[in-house]
């Protein structure tokens, strides 16, 4: 259990609530979403969409890190995010075929639920929070993700109900640890840094970034914190609490 000491608690997401695996290199996924945008006339062969899927990604992302990076501040620390919904957008437009937001959507989520191997919460999740909210503690989610994945995968487990507010990296262009994106939460809805514990699985990521601008850190070791990320490995960022997350079987 968290320390109950904080009136504000806000987690990442994959990695701290959620345990998630994903094989988007695997054939079969390339091979059904030529099925689906063929049904649309955007015909590919599954390696030329794979391909066009990671160059528009790569050439999205370096566009808006030149955004960023071009700006009077934060080249330093600029952490671009794209949303994912223009590549899938995209990659109808590269076969001359127009489709609305809407689509591109569904097609994003298509391509999403065929790379999920699986989705689950870690054990004492649901638990955690109901003691949390129950204790008159107010919760954000802050993650570095898709909106038109992670929204809908919040409510397939059953939890967006607990959170004040849920930030998504997508809908505002930068990522953790990129300081803006936490001040983004604390100004929104008006927190204290030093008053709104921040609960993540990289030390990075998360905790670095957490304490960029004053906030106090919970890491917690999950099974897909990055490999080698231990807290008695991380000399340059010092968390207040850990913790550890075992996966189900």
């Amino acid at each position: 259990m968290l320390p109950l000491s904080y009136p504000n608690y806000a987690f990442d997401f994959y990695g701290t609530l959620a345990d998630i695996r994903t094989h988007e290199d695997d054939p079969m996924v390339w091979q059904k979403m030529c099925l689906f945008y063929g049904y649309y006339d955007a015909l590919y062969q599954p390696e030329e969409m794979k391909k066009a899927y990671e160059r528009l990604i790569a050439a999205k992302e370096a566009e808006k890190k030149d955004s960023l990076e071009n700006g009077p501040r934060y080249a330093h620390e600029a952490c671009p995010e794209i949303d994912q919904t223009q590549v899938f957008q995209a990659l109808f437009a590269e076969k001359g075929v127009t489709v609305d937001e809407r689509l591109a959507r569904y097609a994003g989520q298509f391509f999403r639920v065929l790379a999920t191997e699986y989705l689950r919460l870690y054990d004492g999740t649901v638990e955690m929070l109901k003691e949390l909210r129950r204790q008159g503690k107010k919760l954000y989610v802050l993650s570095n993700a898709q909106r038109i994945f992670t929204e809908y995968e919040l409510h397939v487990l059953n939890i967006a109900q607990y959170f004040e507010g849920i930030l998504i990296s997508s809908d505002y262009g930068v990522r953790k640890p990129d300081s803006r994106f936490f001040q983004i939460l604390l100004d929104q809805y008006h927190l204290s840094p030093k008053e709104t514990l921040f609960i993540g699985n990289d030390s990075t990521t998360d905790i670095a970034g957490a304490k960029s601008v004053g906030m106090p850190t919970y890491y917690i070791h999950s099974n897909i914190s990055p490999e080698g990320d231990c807290p008695q490995d991380s000399d340059f960022c010092e968390m207040d609490f850990t913790g550890w997350k075992i996966p189900r079987l």
